[in-house]
């Protein structure tokens, strides 16, 4: 199957050696960056030397507590200092200022400056997304005291390289599926995050650790996952994707999450792809009643009002949580552990699925993979395109056939989540005539049901108003089986 993919992907493919490899561990980069490095300096065996990289590592790819060294070169010594990090734009309407945000080393837009000349050359790479990733070139804009208005001293962006410096073909990586059965192409995912798929059991352990991925490939997939610890949950969510968040839980405020109202900055839910909120057992809500609604109204539709700032995101919203094995039971309450948010049902269901993280395995030393496997960079960027292809949806809502008197909310969340897979398992299929129906039953239909299920059941322990009723079987449309 490594010669397959090779074959298939070429480029795209690199030696992952996580299993004996301590190097790029001691470096401590989340797995996009570390295979862009090992796209970068790796020969076609995969071998790479080690102080090369090394060398670019220290260069490029500083600490946070060398950012005071980083500010004394650009400011005092006067020099131009290339980084490779993200940077997000922001242009004031007022004075059609353009300034940037180093979020990773805490560099506000208060701070900097992107001159005209310099935004006309590099703004079709900046302009795609609220942050992107790249190697940025810093300089200094002296003040003059001279002049009047005065004119603050800044650090100024001189240069930009985009971090992706290749094109990313989706209609060939959806050709490129048709090359693999199922399973083969179940591993090849689990490559592409850093998983040895021999490592697992069976087949079933395989497709719930990557159910993970579904908000990486679907707008507005809400999920909660609750697991015993060290199974992995806060690697999957911070490392695999620069497209995504991971919160370390704590305090949770509004301003934080939506919309900061005095420094009129957006939250961590605008311009991600999904935001996990981690250890969702230990995190306090600064006004557990504002976040209710504020939270719930988002979830539903994607939108937010606060202070008549009209926020609109894609971002779907991930629950992250370790609970104690007594509690590890869908029939009975699992939210007990769980801050108030999660105590009422409203709010319970507008979570699309659940994830039964026990089902997943511990990680060890036979689950890290050592081989050929997809850029993990590479493979992010793709599922983040297919969050934009509208077609896997209407392939979903022609073959599935809703039950009478379906509950909408349930028939959303089993539509979108079966959509999530079809993307995921299937990205090779363009019309519902494309799809096998045995297939997208086993793979898609019945496992969005049995996630939406688990959270029913959780709402009629908690509410009565919803207590014995079951999400009902949906099936797939008579036309579209003959077919």
């Amino acid at each position: 199957m490594e010669e397959k993919l090779r074959e298939c992907f070429s480029e795209m493919v690199v030696f992952k050696d996580l299993k004996k490899s301590n190097f790029f561990a001691s470096l401590s980069l989340p797995s996009f960056l570390r295979d862009w490095l090992l796209k970068k300096f790796s020969d076609d065996e995969g071998n790479f030397d080690v102080e090369e990289v090394a060398d670019f590592v220290h260069t490029y790819l500083p600490r946070k507590e060398e950012w005071i060294s980083i500010k004394n070169r650009i400011v005092y010594e006067n020099e131009r200092v290339q980084i490779l990090t993200k940077v997000a734009i922001d242009i004031d309407i007022k004075t059609s200022e353009i300034s940037f945000s180093i979020p990773n080393f805490g560099l506000t837009s208060k701070e900097t400056i992107i001159e005209p000349h310099i935004w006309e050359e590099y703004k079709s790479e900046l302009v795609n997304g609220q942050e992107t990733w790249g190697v940025i070139e810093l300089g200094y804009r002296f003040p003059d005291d001279s002049v009047k208005p005065k004119i603050p001293g800044k650090i100024k962006m001189t240069g930009f390289t985009k971090f992706c410096p290749y094109s990313v073909d989706l209609d060939y990586y959806k050709d490129a599926r048709e090359e693999f059965t199922v399973s083969e192409w179940i591993d090849v995912i689990l490559g592409s995050i850093d998983y040895n798929a021999a490592g697992y059991q069976n087949e079933e352990e395989k497709l719930i650790m990557i159910t993970r991925l579904l908000p990486f490939v679907e707008k507005r997939i809400n999920l909660l996952e609750l697991a015993p610890k060290g199974t992995g949950k806060s690697y999957v969510f911070g490392n695999v994707s620069k497209y995504g968040m991971l919160t370390d839980g704590g305090k949770i405020t509004r301003a934080k999450m939506f919309y900061d109202t005095g420094r009129r900055t957006p939250g961590f839910i605008c311009g991600n792809d999904y935001v996990a909120i981690d250890e969702v057992k230990l995190v306090t809500f600064n006004d557990v009643n504002e976040m209710r609604s504020i939270m719930q109204g988002y979830m539903e539709k994607g939108t937010f009002n606060i202070g008549g700032y009209e926020g609109k995101s894609d971002a779907g919203v991930v629950f992250l949580g370790n609970i104690s094995q007594e509690n590890m039971d869908e029939y009975s309450n699992m939210f007990t552990e769980l801050p108030s948010l999660f105590q009422e049902s409203a709010l319970v269901d507008r979570i699309h699925g659940f994830i039964k993280g026990w089902d997943i395995p511990r990680m060890n030393d036979d689950l890290k993979i050592s081989g050929w496997a997809l850029n993990s960079e590479y493979f992010c960027s793709i599922l983040h395109l297919l969050r934009d292809d509208a077609s896997y949806r209407a392939i979903v809502d022609k073959l599935v056939e809703v039950p009478e008197k379906a509950d909408t909310r349930d028939t959303e969340a089993i539509k979108r989540i079966a959509t999530a897979y079809l993307k995921l398992l299937f990205p090779n299929v363009r019309t519902a005539e494309d799809v096998n129906p045995k297939r997208f039953l086993r793979y898609c239909l019945r496992p969005a049901r049995k996630m939406r299920q688990i959270i029913k059941r959780q709402m009629g322990i908690l509410d009565t108003e919803f207590k014995g009723k079951d999400v009902p079987t949906y099936g797939i449309s008579e036309l579209n089986v003959d077919g």
